[in-house]
């Protein structure tokens, strides 16, 4: 593991744990909230339940997988785990993710797998009281409202908070899902 991603994994964790004592000033979260972390693909705002997250990462080296899906990107090395990482941008049926400087992989387990979440770039770590989660609008249910848990207003900001079993339910891909030929 590089320094560079030891630094960009522990500055996640104290971001986590910063917002964790910020948010009832007593170092834990109430019951009735919970703590978000936040990233962009392209311009809109979305969010995965701290707790599912286990580390942050940057982009390296990622093998592709022939006759994969075409949002499994391929698999990467994670200080000697074999993480599959996925273009959530493609998955939620969004424009291809573009690598650059600010992309990052939200590394997730699933079913005893190491899942990594390409994404454009983080946000940060937010407290969000659970009353405060609205279903998705009527137009975007039909589409990939099932992927949502519900959307919330931020600092102005619309964030969409995913629901990560139906994002990664391989038995509900999308049209996306169709394999690569390579």
């Amino acid at each position: 593991m590089s320094s560079e991603d030891a630094t960009a994994g522990q500055a996640f964790q104290d971001s986590v744990r910063k917002e964790s004592r910020v948010a009832d000033h007593s170092g834990t979260i109430d019951e009735q909230q919970m703590l978000v972390s936040t990233f962009f693909l392209g311009d809109a705002a979305f969010g995965i339940d701290t707790e599912q997250v286990q580390e942050v990462v940057r982009v390296g080296d990622i093998t592709s997988v022939h006759h994969a899906p075409q949002y499994v990107l391929g698999v990467m090395n994670l200080r000697g785990r074999i993480a599959t990482v996925i273009d959530l941008g493609i998955k939620l049926d969004l424009a291809r993710t573009e690598i650059g400087p600010d992309s990052r992989i939200f590394i997730v387990e699933w079913e005893g797998e190491q899942i990594g979440l390409l994404v454009d770039r983080v946000a940060d770590a937010i407290a969000i009281d659970r009353t405060d989660l609205k279903p998705p609008p009527e137009n975007v249910r039909s589409l990939q409202g099932h992927q949502f848990k519900g959307v919330c207003s931020v600092e102005g900001r619309l964030v969409a908070l995913l629901d990560m079993a139906a994002v990664l339910d391989v038995e509900g891909g999308t049209e996306s899902g169709t394999a690569r030929s390579e």
